[in-house]
């Protein structure tokens, strides 16, 4: 049996398809978190599998991290621990996510190809001794790579216990380019199918400017250290080859997998924290999509974050139920300060990316370790073991998940939908921009906040995507911006729809070349207004807005040829200007915001935008009480999180599927609780 979603040519599913089986044989949510059982005498196996069994557990991820344990010296494989765990595995009725171990090589295989290391922008060549320390393009380890995955294949492709396969693990983390000379040939290559001749990537380049024109390929480099800041069109296509280079990567071992298996293959991203993927084109080659999120800790509201993970998640999964591969049950160890999480945060953690999609809640690590880098790291089963409330919490997690099995499968359905784009990214976050306080997380952080705070559940979307059924499009960031994604968001507009987009959007093309004309370029026509200038603020400063409003960061001098004002700027570089606008186009409004706002600040505008969208926030529940709503075929079920330190009462009738209480006219829902409540 396969899981594949059938996609279009943009990646997005295939419209009324059913919903997407996850592992197979799994029934209900999937339970779990990776295995290392290498790391334990065999005897430990069987205390590990009965607590397994009694904590609900369905699902581990097995052998990420064996290779060495797998193939101790060339081509001399020993699987025979690994039959026997997954034997044992089978017997118990949990099934395996079966990893390929390519993220950690073997020292054998640095020693005999020393060319495998990575090499820094600056020219360090990277050790090995930690993880994922290779060169993605390195002939040698593509050819190892390939041959642990077919040997993996062949052995247990149609092994009963083997429910997905995992390839890899976190690619782009920690190591996501590599500037050696396999990867310079590699990118010839990749520039080559990209732009054809070197005309065409002169031209694309700009490579005019400072006299930095290619007269042979040969010529070409990766973007190494130079005496000043380099050409950003040269950083950002190297940027694309790395996140295609790895994806190579992926593509390969899973088809040698696909050859012997019909089990379905994926591996995990990282959405919202790791910059170096493309997920957008990720997502089209993975049967099914998967993502880890560890909170960050110290944030007093990390709740959000976790939730916007989720949403992006949902998003490169077109849609569909994905996988929650890893989390935390307590605290990391690579933080700065590793807060641990109070009694009921982990199982609410849990619970909200369910509510957001998830149908698979697994962690790092089932249990912890006595030895290595992550020896501190909070594990399933913890060094505290049986008797710790961590334990009984984990124990409590697979019961409630049990009791959620129906939930399996039913769908996230959005009103306001947020614009998301790895490319323009890194665009933006190049050297010399007008400020270095240009931030694209923090700006699609912010809208978001606001957005969460009105209990509005938020769908992201490519920038070419289709928009269709949208009130609301929100583009926090996108300076990068191509002529499609431009005639998208106009007709859309035109349409009926209500867009927001905020400063420094629409500036440059994909080969980061300035829009002919005023700023911002492409987005003028929609917005209804030129940039004259950019007027970036000194650290610290801020400026006043009518109103009450405050901005800092960015101001612009914004001259209206459409738009109207609706809030201008009493102080600052542009007193007197328009600093927020409102431009109606077709059936549909545009508007524009040219500062940084914040807090109540962009909550007090966005208020003034979601009535004509036909939005509604939610006001009727105290801050930082989460309301999410998932739809079957059958039911809906309302999933409301409580991360407050108080008692919290809603309106609401149904069952509610944690306790199996009815629910007449009134949900309450205790301190740091969790409800679902089916309707």
């Amino acid at each position: 049996m396969t899981f594949v979603v059938p996609r279009q040519a943009d990646g997005r599913p295939v419209p009324d398809q059913p919903a997407p089986r996850l592992p197979v044989g799994v029934d209900g949510l999937v339970y779990g978190g990776d295995y290392n059982p290498e790391q334990w005498p065999e005897e430990v196996w069987a205390e590990d599998v009965a607590l397994m069994r009694q904590a609900g557990v369905n699902l581990v991820s097995v052998a990420i991290h064996a290779w060495a344990a797998l193939e101790p010296r060339p081509g001399e494989f020993d699987f025979g621990w690994l039959d026997r765990l997954l034997d044992l595995l089978h017997g118990a009725g949990i099934a395996v996510n079966l990893a390929t171990p390519t993220v950690v090589p073997p020292a054998w295989l640095y020693r005999a190809h020393p060319a495998i290391r990575p090499v820094t922008r600056d020219g360090v060549e990277l050790e090995r001794g930690s993880r994922a320390t290779f060169c993605p393009s390195a002939p040698a380890y593509r050819q190892a790579a390939a041959a642990i995955t077919r040997q993996l294949g062949a052995r247990y492709g149609d092994h009963p216990a083997v429910a997905l396969w995992h390839v890899h693990n976190e690619y782009g983390a920690p190591v996501g380019a590599c500037y050696c000379p396999e990867s310079a040939t590699a990118f010839r290559r990749w520039l080559r199918a990209r732009h054809g001749d070197l005309d065409a990537l002169n031209d694309a380049w700009g490579t005019s400017f400072w006299g930095q024109r290619y007269g042979e390929w040969a010529e070409v480099e990766p973007p190494r250290v130079s005496g000043t800041t380099g050409n950003p069109a040269h950083e950002l296509d190297f940027a694309r080859f790395c996140s295609d280079e790895l994806l190579a990567c992926y593509t390969a071992e899973r088809d040698i997998l696909r050859e012997h298996s019909t089990v379905p293959v994926t591996t995990n991203f990282m959405t919202t924290n790791c910059k170096s993927i493309d997920y957008w084109r990720w997502a089209r080659e993975v049967d099914v999509v998967a993502n880890d999120h560890y909170l960050t800790a110290e944030a007093r509201r990390n709740h959000i974050d976790l939730a916007m993970s989720a949403d992006l998640t949902r998003a490169v999964a077109g849609g569909q139920p994905w996988m929650l591969m890893e989390h935390s049950t307590g605290a990391v160890n690579w933080q700065p300060r590793n807060i641990a999480k109070r009694p009921g945060e982990m199982r609410r953690n849990s619970l909200a990316h369910v509510a957001r999609g998830a149908d698979a809640v697994m962690f790092f690590q089932w249990r912890a370790s006595r030895f290595g880098a992550e020896k501190f790291h909070s594990a399933m089963l913890p060094h505290a073991g049986t008797r710790s409330r961590l334990w009984q919490e984990v124990v409590r997690l697979g019961h409630d998940l049990g009791a959620l099995h129906e939930v399996r499968g039913s769908l996230v359905r959005a009103d306001v939908a947020v614009l998301w784009d790895w490319e323009s990214w890194w665009a933006l976050e190049l050297d010399w921009r007008p400020s270095v306080d240009l931030s694209y997380r923090e700006r699609v952080g912010a809208f978001y906040e606001q957005l969460w705070d009105a209990r509005l559940t938020v769908d992201f979307v490519a920038p070419e995507a289709d928009l269709t059924g949208y009130r609301l499009v929100v583009v926090p960031s996108l300076y990068l911006t191509s002529t499609a994604a431009a005639e998208v968001l106009h007709d859309y507009v035109a349409g009926g729809g209500t867009l927001v987009v905020s400063y420094f959007s629409g500036i440059v093309d994909a080969n980061d070349t300035v829009h002919p004309g005023a700023h911002p370029g492409a987005l003028r026509d929609v917005l209804g207004l030129e940039v004259e200038e950019f007027l970036p603020l000194r650290a610290g400063e801020e400026v006043s807005l009518d109103g009450g409003l405050r901005g800092d960061v960015w101001a612009e001098h914004v001259r209206p040829t459409g738009a109207e004002t609706v809030h201008s700027y009493v102080d600052g570089p542009a007193a007197g200007g328009p600093a927020v606008t409102r431009h109606r186009l077709g059936d549909g409004v545009a508007w524009y915001v040219s500062t940084r706002l914040r807090g109540a600040a962009l909550d007090a505008v966005l208020r003034e935008v979601f009535p004509a969208a036909g939005v509604e926030a939610r006001d009727d529940l105290p801050r930082d009480v989460e309301v999410v709503r998932r739809r079957g075929a059958d039911a809906d079920y309302l999933f409301v999180l409580n991360h407050t330190d108080a008692e919290v009462r809603l309106a609401a009738s149904g069952t509610e599927l944690l306790t199996g209480r009815r629910c007449e006219s009134e949900l309450t829902v205790p301190a740091g609780g969790t409800a679902v409540l089916r309707s």
